[in-house]
């Protein structure tokens, strides 16, 4: 599990495609990998990856096809900045909110409105996950918890707003990110979990009515 709260910007050392689609990267995070041990969890935008090799500043993590499908992990290369989040612990401060490190998807920066106190960046969200998205509620974007200030949905498709203030756009990736970027997201899970509990609910019911006799008493 992770908060969302990021603690450096990493950078991709090295990118190796493997066999069956998936890859390996190899990221710099002095401060991620100050107290690592192999089998540790990172979060790398996001995601939440396994390191499977310690060599200096330097981790290696494997990384799946499903996940090169659902996060922009697939188009990164040497160079790119990262924001790295080590999981948390039971002394961790839970500054943002709960996150699994699982990304449901990716969503593309539509806009950038500076002001002189923070920024506001508009979002497109893919239509699948614009149900679980509310005002004020909680969203993971390239791992950095934040707030959601607007939701809307126009013709061209959904779409959500976040601020920004100087910190976040000083210590995340997230204050260079340009319109046209992709960026990974992971909504609430609460929000899911109440779904699918409601959806069950739903079902069960039906059964009983389906198994009831024929004065509509269910048996």
């Amino acid at each position: 599990m992770f908060t969302g709260i990021v603690e450096e910007r990493g950078e991709i050392v090295d990118v190796l495609r493997l066999p069956d689609e998936a890859a390996r990267v190899r990221i710099r995070g002095p401060k991620v990998i100050e107290d690592a041990r192999l089998g540790d969890s990172i979060a790398v935008n996001g995601v939440c990856l396994t390191v499977s090799h310690l060599e200096g500043d330097v981790f290696d993590a494997d990384v799946m096809r499903e996940t090169l499908i659902r996060s922009s992990l697939a188009g990164v290369g040497s160079g790119d900045e990262v924001n790295l989040e080590r999981a948390l612990t039971p002394q961790t401060r839970l500054g943002g909110h709960l996150m699994q490190g699982h990304v449901d998807g990716t969503g593309t920066i539509l806009s950038r409105e500076p002001s002189e106190h923070w920024e506001v960046v508009r979002i497109a969200i893919p239509h699948a996950l614009a149900r679980y998205v509310v005002e004020k509620g909680s969203i993971a974007v390239d791992g950095v918890s934040l707030t959601v200030v607007e939701v809307d949905e126009e013709v061209s498709g959904p779409w959500f707003s976040v601020s920004l203030i100087p910190t976040t756009l000083a210590a995340t990736t997230l204050g260079s990110r340009l319109p046209g970027s992709i960026v990974n997201l992971e909504v609430d899970v609460l929000a899911k979990y109440v779904e699918r509990a409601l959806a069950y609910g739903t079902q069960q019911s039906g059964s009983q009515v389906q198994s009831g006799d024929s004065d509509g008493e269910v048996s």
